[in-house]
Formats: structure tokens, sequence, C-alpha cells
């Protein structure tokens, strides 16, 4: 999906996943918005978050890693 990536729903919201967090497959870690439209990221397996590869409001593209999960 190209579009935008946003960490949280909203500014000022908490993100959906830091550094160190313990994610479940299925859990929502982003938010991309593409079209106007916001387009919740899940997770695609269960594990610890190591690394973020985006910064807020980066421009993104199909099939580009948005996290590493461990």
């Amino acid at each position: 999906m190209v579009g935008t990536f946003y960490r949280s729903s909203s500014p000022g919201a908490k993100a959906f996943a830091e550094v160190g967090q313990e994610i479940k497959e299925g859990e929502p870690i982003c938010i991309i918005e593409a079209m106007k439209i916001m387009n919740e990221i899940e997770a695609d397996k269960s594990g610890t978050v190591t690394k973020i590869l985006c910064e807020n409001g980066q421009a993104v593209e199909f099939g580009q890693p948005l996290f590493i999960i461990e």
C-alpha cells in the first residue's frame, strides 16, 4: 500500500507500538493513510518490536518493511 505512515491514531495519541513492546499477531501496530482513507495495519506475527523502520508522517511504498518484530 502506498501512503503515509503514522505511529498513532491521531496527533498526540499514544503510539500503537514502541521498541521493546510485546505484540500479538493481528494487533494494530500503525496506520497507513492512502487516498484520504486511514488503514489500520496489523502485526503479521507475535513477538517483540526491535526496530521501527519509518518516521511518523513518512511516505511508504507497497511492500516496504515498517517494523522488525522478533
